[in-house]
């Protein structure tokens, strides 16, 4: 009998540890690159992964869908795009089924402000959330970057940056964009003393953090000379601002 407990015991651990999986977010500043592209596949663990780009914020731009499978035609992925101006005359699969059949679903950039509201009313919001439970990789940039977060400033209105709130799957504060836009130091900076944003991470263009299981796990940019990511905090009523040693990728 002990024998056989301890096989059942062996069982049930070896079933609980196959169930869990590591969930990976990679938001960059901005910029999207195939430096970025490799890193996300990567970190779907493929080697030629379903990878699905999401041109919500941009109003499912063509131009930017064009962009995207340029920017891929000659790497090791199965590139798809989901848009949400569709009816369900001319998608029968839905969102759930399209996006939980990929390995990584990449966010582009445009209106944050308006993306977060369609993915609500879409309910991609709880979509995405799966996703990352079932170990898809997440990423994107600028508005693709902000989307993880629990918060940022975003250019998504007139006149000037507002807050955004966001999926809140990261913790943390956020700032794209953050070399590239003189005012969104600043901003960023008083939302964060003034307790309106809670600590987080600022990312210029051509830089991100690779996060896992919601802690930072690695920083990277195509040029670290240039392009950096910072963890923004307060301490003893100060704003500090930490920049994170980054790999080089290409």
């Amino acid at each position: 009998m002990k024998n056989l407990f301890v096989i059942i015991c062996m069982i049930i651990v070896s079933s609980i540890s196959m169930q869990a999986q590591d969930q990976y977010i990679f938001p960059y500043g901005g910029g999207q690159n195939k430096a970025f592209i490799k890193q996300i596949i990567k970190l779907t663990g493929k080697e030629r992964p379903k990878i699905c780009f999401l041109p919500t914020a941009s109003g499912d731009s063509e131009q930017g869908i064009i962009r995207w499978y340029d920017l891929v035609h000659d790497l090791s992925v199965e590139p798809y795009v989901q848009k949400v101006w569709i009816s369900s005359y001319n998608q029968k699969a839905s969102f759930e089924e399209v996006l939980l059949s990929m390995d990584a679903i990449v966010v582009g950039g445009g209106n944050t402000l308006n993306m977060i509201a369609i993915w609500k009313a879409q309910g991609i919001d709880v979509v995405l959330k799966k996703a990352l439970e079932k170990g898809i990789v997440l990423a994107g940039g600028s508005a693709g970057s902000l989307a993880w977060f629990d918060n940022g400033t975003t250019d998504s209105r007139p006149k000037e940056l507002s807050v955004v709130e966001c999926l809140g799957f990261l913790p943390y504060s956020h700032s794209p964009h953050y070399h590239s836009e003189e005012y969104r130091r600043p901003l960023y900076h008083k939302n964060i003393l003034n307790g309106i944003f809670k600590a987080g991470y600022a990312m210029d263009d051509y830089s991100g953090v690779i996060f896992k299981n919601g802690k930072p796990f690695k920083v990277v940019s195509t040029d670290p000379s240039k392009y950096n990511s910072y963890f923004v905090s307060v301490k003893d009523g100060k704003v500090v601002e930490e920049k994170l040693t980054a790999e080089q990728i290409e």
